[in-house]
């Protein structure tokens, strides 16, 4: 994260809590979050990739956003995920209050839920929600290996979620290594590099970001692989939020079957 966006970040939790009656979603990962504080009502503009919240207006994708709609739907608050897509000129433009909603791991999802529900006057909703998450952990199996796991973002070009990626954060946490490309969220490559590091198990995600991707298994370079094969479904594993938690408890399983045995 950005100074600036660290910054903001800290503003935002000392501010005054806002009502929040008018909210523009522009961070997809976030629309969860809001559900689970029940928020859904107050929601009035949304990007055009989250499925949630029927009644609100669609005012473009989170990296093309239209400002012009967006100021027409008076918001009171916006919750962006960078201003690399929604800049601090855009924001003034719009005249409300700015949320900063981009964890990258499960600690910052927990962080950033007290974060936005003590600015929505959310809090007691917000404490159980958090609560309710760390519980979701607590049963985790203990593995006596730590199996290495890769996370194919897209197969054409070849790309895989990087250290920053909280997919990587669920792996860790989950019991497994997530092999390391760099600390970018997306890292682009080619199959000799996942040749190279032999993972135990590749998951590899169908979405917007991978569609109708043929198997890995029946790539002709990854014959070479033993890896194991796991698909996913990408809106439910990529978005870091409460989601994130559940992952974690199902690829646990999962490494705990004999995953890298």
């Amino acid at each position: 994260m950005s100074r600036y966006l660290l910054l903001l970040t800290v503003l935002l939790f000392l501010a005054e809590p806002v009502l929040a009656k008018r909210i523009v979603v522009l961070a997809p990962a976030a629309g969860d979050i809001l559900l689970q504080l029940g928020l859904e009502k107050q929601v009035v503009g949304k990007t055009r990739s989250l499925k949630e919240f029927p009644q609100a207006l669609k005012v473009g994708s989170h990296i093309k956003p239209n400002v012009e709609l967006i100021k027409g739907l008076n918001p009171d608050l916006l919750i962006i995920s960078s201003n690399r897509f929604f800049s601090e000129q855009m924001s003034a433009a719009v005249g409300a209050e700015t949320f900063v909603y981009n964890p990258q791991t499960l600690a910052e999802i927990l962080q950033q839920i007290g974060s936005l529900a003590q600015l929505t006057r959310q809090t007691t909703a917000g404490n159980k929600l958090t609560q309710r998450l760390r519980r979701q952990l607590h049963g985790l199996q203990r593995l006596t290996t730590r199996p290495k796991v890769v996370y194919e973002i897209s197969s054409m070009p070849l790309s895989v979620a990087g250290q920053h990626n909280i997919i990587s954060d669920i792996i860790r946490v989950a019991g497994g290594t997530p092999l390391d490309f760099g600390t970018r969220k997306i890292i682009k490559l080619g199959q000799e590099a996942i040749l190279a590091h032999q993972p135990d198990l590749y998951i590899y995600q169908v979405g917007p970001m991978n569609r109708n991707p043929t198997p890995p298994q029946e790539r002709g370079a990854y014959q070479r692989l033993k890896s194991r094969y796991l698909k996913v479904d990408q809106l439910k594993w990529s978005r870091a939020n409460s989601q994130s938690f559940a992952r974690v408890v199902e690829l646990n399983k999962i490494l705990a079957s004999g995953v890298g045995r």
